[in-house]
């Protein structure tokens, strides 16, 4: 059971789909884990784009154990874990976590396919 809310990570899905269909939003080929500035370089340009500060505003209000199963979510979805892997996956999403939970998700390119991968892997949609 997850403790974010299924229809709150629907929110962000959205969100990030919007936000990376934009033109002008291009990534580094090489991301690292949340502990790493590329996300905050690439977002740079974009910190005054309404769609971008909804979803940080979204993921920034919400609690430290939410933030890391949206973390733990999106590796879920990519395939870094299995479903029976879910307390591994939060245990090393504690252990990378930073204030940039945010820039770090919404950097992923793929992250609105991930997190609806690691929903389902959790019997949720957003249907």
């Amino acid at each position: 059971m997850l403790n974010v809310n299924p229809e709150t990570v629907c929110r962000l899905i959205a969100l990030s789909k919007e936000f990376h269909a934009q033109e002008q939003v291009t990534f580094p080929e090489e991301p690292g884990i949340s502990s790493g500035d590329w996300g905050a370089q690439m977002l740079a340009s974009h910190q005054d784009d309404a769609t971008f500060l909804e979803f940080k505003s979204i993921v920034d209000d919400l609690e430290p154990d939410q933030q890391l199963e949206l973390v733990a979510l999106l590796w879920l979805g990519r395939g870094d874990f299995e479903k029976d892997e879910w307390a591994a996956a939060l245990v090393e999403a504690s252990d990378n976590w930073s204030p940039r939970t945010a820039e770090y998700l919404i950097a992923h390119p793929l992250l609105p396919d991930y997190l609806l991968e690691g929903l389902d892997m959790h019997s949720y949609s957003c249907e």
